[in-house]
């Protein structure tokens, strides 16, 4: 893993003062990198009952499709609104730094659909129960979530509850 945290870079005073971002770029500019990364997510969850992988706007796409494409599985987008072309679930929730809404198509999962969330970070964990609650708002169930980054001091974690959690680096 030390491998892997070597390639986060840390960008202060972004998105706003006093923030440390964690920028993935670096990352995913590494092929081997990014595929060492890909098969930390998904390890766990082999041979797991998983059906479909859903990841959110917009740095979950990356590891997200590339997870689904591993394990053979759909994947799900979870946009920001106004970027899906069909009729769509919505849910709103509070940033560190604002507010936000995720958006579905509607007929994105089917009721027996085992979901496995996936993002490169979890800060307080805002995006992250989103998701869930989009998921099961669309019937499907959320069989655990997956992170490339977790900054532990944010919490994010206990915004998580009942839910399994697995990250590949934590920040304190």
């Amino acid at each position: 893993m030390d491998r892997l945290k070597s390639k986060i870079r840390d960008i202060p005073d972004f998105p706003k003062p006093g923030i440390i971002f964690k920028d993935i770029t670096p990352l995913v500019k590494d092929p081997a990198a990014l595929r060492l990364a890909v098969h930390q997510l998904l390890f766990p969850f082999l041979g797991r009952d998983i059906t479909a992988v859903a990841g959110m706007e917009a740095r979950g796409f990356i590891f997200g499709s590339l997870v689904a494409w591993e394990l053979g599985l759909p994947f799900v987008p979870l946009r920001k609104p106004g970027k899906l072309p069909y009729d769509v679930q919505r849910v709103s929730y509070d940033l560190e730094y604002g507010s936000a809404e995720l958006e579905a198509h509607i007929d994105a999962f089917d009721s027996h659909d085992k979901v496995l969330l996936i993002d490169d970070l979890l800060a307080t964990g805002g995006t992250a129960k989103a998701s869930c609650e989009l998921v099961e708002k669309l019937g499907a169930t959320v069989v655990a979530c997956a992170f490339v980054v977790e900054l532990d001091f944010l919490q994010g974690r206990e915004k998580l509850q009942g839910y399994e959690v697995h990250s590949l680096l934590n920040f304190d």
